[in-house]
């Protein structure tokens, strides 16, 4: 099997010239893409780093995409640890940039980054044992093809940009060619009743959306290279949105490229789940300490809730499991 690298995502939301340098740039409109919440600070990235180091000790190198700023507890000198800034690969036309869009659409142009590579936000954690098989199989990611529906969530969500994506996939892919060379990835006994959802959807002559898992995500580096060459200025226009914009191409579209080439593997589903922080997270607490799933996201939706005390409780889940410090810790 290819070497698998994994790559993660992180800002400092307390970095003072990142903190000007945003202020700088930001619209005065404030929304979900340029809002507090989504730059704050977990204190739990050692945690990441640990299940790494505990749960997938075979992975190659890991590439730590920072706008420049490091963890002052980082073991920089780690031998598998690969930092990367965003002035190392993002062209100069896209900097400074604020939208996790560019930031992701643009990993092709590391040179050493390995063919399969599993990306990360610091907000996914692995709590449990994987292989490299469970990333990818047969040199291709491993995944779930689930259709679903487009929802609107209003202005603040990333509706938009699954519009945008599943529209270019239209573009290029006629669905009932896809549902006829690739019928057995697509309905598969690993997706459970999910099925189910892809069938009610199949009537129609389009793809109306796909099921997003927002957890740890595996792709091919030809892929982002060949999407580029052939929807350049849809990629060109979103990434020079400093923030996320209404017209942005997510890393999503080229999961999505890989689902209709069928250049995936079958998982399954609860391989992983996605929870937001809320007033009680008993249940995202209860689903890492007993390891229900190998993967989860804990996404940080500014809801009802009191930030220190959420942050506290779902770190105390992770100390858990994940106690012993890592050779990524000085």
């Amino acid at each position: 099997m290819d070497k698998i690298d994994f790559v993660l995502l992180w800002v400092d939301g307390n970095d003072p010239a990142w903190l000007e340098q945003k202020k700088q740039y930001s619209p005065k409109r404030v929304d979900f893409s340029t809002s507090d919440n989504r730059f704050r600070d977990w204190d739990n990235l050692h945690f990441w780093f640990r299940g790494v180091e505990k749960y997938a000790p075979w992975v190659n190198n890991i590439y730590f995409i920072t706008w420049g700023h490091l963890p002052k507890w980082l073991n920089t000198e780690h031998p598998k640890l690969k930092i990367v800034k965003h002035t190392d690969y993002i062209p100069e036309q896209y900097l400074p940039t604020f939208n996790s869009d560019t930031i992701e659409t643009n990993l092709f142009r590391l040179d050493e980054l390995s063919e399969t590579f599993v990306l990360f936000n610091d907000d996914f954690f692995l709590i449990d044992s994987v292989k490299p098989e469970d990333f990818f199989h047969n040199g291709l990611p491993c995944d779930s093809f689930v259709e679903n529906l487009i929802a609107p969530v209003g202005r603040a969500g990333i509706t938009h940009t699954k519009v945008v994506i599943t529209d270019i996939i239209n573009d290029h892919f006629k669905k009932r060619e896809v549902h006829k060379r690739i019928r057995g990835k697509i309905y598969n006994s690993k997706y459970g009743m999910q099925n189910l959802i892809t069938l009610y959807f199949s009537p129609f002559s389009y793809f109306t959306g796909f099921r997003n898992p927002h957890i740890a995500q595996s792709h091919l580096k030809s892929t982002f290279r060949e999407i580029w060459e052939k929807e350049s200025v849809a990629l060109d226009t979103s990434c020079k949105n400093r923030f996320r914009g209404t017209n942005d191409v997510s890393h999503w579209l080229m999961r999505y490229w890989n689902l209709c080439s069928g250049n995936f593997e079958p998982r399954r589903i609860s391989f992983g789940r996605y929870f937001e922080a809320k007033r009680n997270n008993g249940a995202l607490c209860s689903y890492i300490r007993e390891h229900k799933g190998k993967t989860v996201c804990i996404n940080d939706m500014a809801g009802d809730y009191t930030f220190e005390e959420a942050r506290d409780e779902i770190n105390a889940a992770l100390r858990d499991i994940l106690s012993e410090p890592s050779g990524f810790e000085k």
